[in-house]
């Protein structure tokens, strides 16, 4: 028998959450994660040395031990120091002290240090583990989405965190193309559509061209630095110096006290969504109780600002496609952050959507929207299926490239908003007599100086032969892949000597940097693996003794016996002793000895339910209820025992 090819699955590697998908026929679907969410927050505790939590388990660590969990690193993905210093006040986890100008930054977590990429890395291992468990087979290769505003930088840092969860990057999407792919794929529309992402962290707006299959990229543009979160810090500052009005504490550098500010803003945040009003309240140790009504209009007004940065963006890339508001066909609204109310009003204004009595996409889920585009990127790559088979991508790079010139002037030589794969070539040639080595200094922006763009590379075109100034003829080719990685040739014509490079970014990890870190991980797998079994173990433990301290307001409580009811009260006992420790077996033994000695308990509770059922039914409709179900699982057993 032919061996089956290895699945390809799309992921979503977002600020706030991530998701893993894959085509399950010629549909995009979204894999649960261990909880049976689809969501996996992008949140990564550390709360011992070589130990780490990622997703909802580690949100408790915020308000416990702040200092040990990082979230939102896509953020700080390819970026400096120097880039994000605003912010970095906010966070709860700290930077390492002494970083040089232009070094990778690094977190400092205990008396370990972790790049950005590792903390993403720790997220998409927890995709790709997710994947494995759904399948049942092992998972290597993934397409994987990022804003289409990233640099070459960010996306690089997105490749090397892809190597170091042990997967072959096959290809990088852009995340308004990826949501455009499962918009196309639903509605098999034609026309100009343009996608609204406004995320966690990032935002992006791209217009795209959908013909007979074809998505073509026609502009994108956005800020990489502007999101949910840039409203969170907004509604933590108002409610730190509210709290400090009314009771005189200042609370900004209490770390557990400002998660506990954060998750009652974006709680609010989020009702406000469906609500017109929402409350905030605090009940902090040392602190008078804080409540504070906010109506959807405070709301509104209080975050205007950070929406009415998104407008500019969305004139310039219409601008940049030759496009009107009103030759906007659709408009479909993608991130998390589009749920709020007041984005629905400004970009019906803006893209001319009111003015025609129409109203912007929201009917896909658009936390899910990109991880299912992926999928369909993934599946394309795999070799597609009758449903896509005719699909293609043409996406764009979203900044200009080119090389310092003389006098520091920027020859640009990939516009931006460029179709990928691209490639373009210019001539140069030498200002001074002599002269036999060219330094080529790659550059990526939009101003019109080096000094005000952003510094991808330096590299030498050395030996040229001895010429008057103006005689060599030097070709620049620069060519970017499907991902929107560079590569830049330099060659003298008349000598034929050359040299080129592949870019590696100013804040990007050396190839070393992260072969080291993928072997490390390598080295830390055996204990790495029973750490996770044992955190394993100690959930189980937990939701059992949860489902225990419950059992005594079921009426099935009071038909066991009292050797019974004992039995179980002492067992539970016993594995509450041995939950904190590090013994994973003796966790196991004790779990198991509760969920046995609680199986006539379960039977009763069953019993109940089907009684309460069958109430009042025929037998022949009561079979038909109950007939065809799948076996109920021991309420008390944990969740591996009854997945089998």
């Amino acid at each position: 028998m032919a061996q089956q090819e290895e699945r390809i699955v799309g992921i979503d590697l977002g600020t706030t959450n991530s998701l893993v998908a894959y085509m399950q026929g010629d549909q995009p679907v979204v894999i649960p994660g261990e909880d049976g969410s689809p969501l996996v927050p992008s949140v990564v505790a550390i709360p011992e040395k070589r130990q780490s939590i990622v997703g909802n388990p580690a949100h408790k660590y915020l308000v416990q031990s702040p200092e040990r969990v990082v979230y939102s690193a896509k953020r700080l993905m390819g970026r400096g120091v120097e880039d994000v210093q605003g912010e970095l006040k906010l966070f709860p986890f700290h930077i390492a002290p002494d970083l040089a100008p232009g070094e990778v930054i690094r977190l400092q977590i205990g008396d370990e240090q972790f790049t950005p990429p590792e903390i993403s890395a720790l997220v998409l291992r927890q995709l790709k583990r997710n994947a494995e468990r759904y399948f049942g087979a092992p998972l290597t290769k993934a397409v994987i989405t990022v804003p289409a505003y990233f640099n070459d930088a960010q996306r690089q840092a997105t490749k090397d965190a892809g190597r170091m969860a042990g997967l072959e990057v096959l290809r990088l999407v852009n995340e308004p193309t990826a949501a455009a792919l499962a918009y196309g794929l639903d509605r098999n529309k034609e026309g100009i559509v343009a996608v609204y992402d406004l995320g966690g962290g990032t935002f992006d707006i791209s217009i795209l061209k959908l013909h007979e299959g074809i998505f073509e990229v026609i502009a994108t543009n956005g800020d990489t630095h502007l999101g949910g979160d840039d409203i969170d810090n907004l509604l933590i500052a108002v409610a730190l110096d509210d709290i400090q009005g009314e009771t005189g504490v200042d609370l900004r550098y209490n770390g557990a006290a400002v998660q506990a500010v954060r998750k009652a803003v974006i709680d609010a945040k989020i009702a406000l969504s469906s609500a017109e009003t929402a409350r905030i309240s605090l009940d902090l140790p040392g602190v008078e109780p804080y409540h504070r009504e906010i109506t959807r209009e405070q709301f509104n007004q209080l975050i205007q600002p950070i929406l009415a940065r998104t407008v500019e963006p969305c004139l310039t890339a219409m601008k940049d496609a030759g496009i009107r508001p009103e030759q906007m066909d659709e408009l479909v609204l993608v991130g998390g952050s589009t749920r709020i109310p007041a984005v629905w009003d400004l970009t019906s204004q803006v893209f001319g959507l009111a003015a025609r009595g129409k109203k912007p996409h929201r009917d896909l889920n658009p936390d899910e929207v990109v991880a299912l585009g992926a999928a369909v990127q993934a599946k394309i790559l795999e070799g597609g299926s009758k449903a896509i088979e005719d699909m293609l991508l043409l996406d764009v790079t979203p900044l200009s490239l080119g090389i310092e010139a003389l006098g520091g002037v920027v020859a640009k030589i990939i516009q931006r908003n460029s179709t990928i794969p691209a490639s373009a070539t210019e001539h140069f040639t030498t200002g001074v007599d002599g002269q036999t080595n060219v330094a080529i200094h790659v550059l990526q922006g939009e101003r019109e100086l080096a000094k005000d763009c952003r510094s991808l590379a330096r590299f030498d075109l050395k030996g040229i032969p001895p010429m008057s100034a103006g005689l060599p003829r030097i070709e620049v080719k620069f060519l970017i892949d499907a991902n929107g990685i560079l590569q830049v040739k330099a060659r003298e014509q008349r000598s034929g000597q050359e040299a080129q490079i592949e870019v590696k970014p100013t804040y990007g990890l050396t190839d070393e940097q992260v072969e080291s870190m993928i072997l490390e991980s390598f080295d830390h797998a055996e204990d790495d693996f029973r750490e996770r079994q044992l955190i394993e173990a100690r959930n189980e433990a937990e939701n059992l003794i949860a489902h225990v301290e419950k059992a005594p307001t079921h009426p099935a409580w009071q038909q066991l016996t009292e050797d019974e009811r004992n039995q179980i009260i002492a067992l539970a006992d016993k594995l509450r002793v041995v939950i904190p420790g590090d013994d994973r077996a003796a966790i196991r033994t004790a779990t198991e000895a509760l969920d046995k000695a609680t199986g006539r308990f379960a039977e009763l509770m069953m019993d109940a339910a089907v009684s309460t059922a069958l109430r009042g039914k025929t037998m022949e409709s009561a079979g038909e209820n109950l007939g065809d179900g799948p076996e109920a699982p021991h309420p008390f057993a944990p969740a591996e025992i009854n997945e089998k």
